[in-house]
């Protein structure tokens, strides 16, 4: 439902193989612009949005040891930053799904 709601959005949904469905444990979405103030419209209006992933994996303390510093994967870093996940559990109604994309919607602007 996220998928087809979102799709004239200014955001990337999850991709999903043709051949294969999605089970959703996360439905992160990318914005390009803007994302952690985004994030900050969606909480400030009921809406429980997060970045599970803030720091990629190379620059978290238990990778450390490999010597890997900011600018050595500039697309995993890029992507940390424009992040966000929505609300996405099996009890989600679908107008709450329709009310969560409307908050996006007028988090982005569109």
């Amino acid at each position: 439902m996220f998928n087809k709601l979102l799709e004239n959005f200014s955001v990337f949904t999850p991709a999903t193989a043709k051949y294969s469905n999605h089970v959703y444990h996360q439905y992160a979405v990318r914005i390009e612009k803007n994302r952690d103030a985004v994030l900050q419209y969606m909480q400030d209006n009921g809406v429980g949005c997060a970045v599970h992933y803030p720091k990629p994996i190379h620059l978290q303390q238990a990778y450390e040891f490999m010597g890997l510093k900011a600018g050595a994967f500039p697309v995993s870093e890029r992507l940390s930053k424009e992040i966000m996940s929505l609300p996405v559990y099996p009890e989600l109604s679908e107008e709450q799904v329709k009310g969560i994309a409307s908050t996006l919607e007028k988090a982005l602007g569109q």
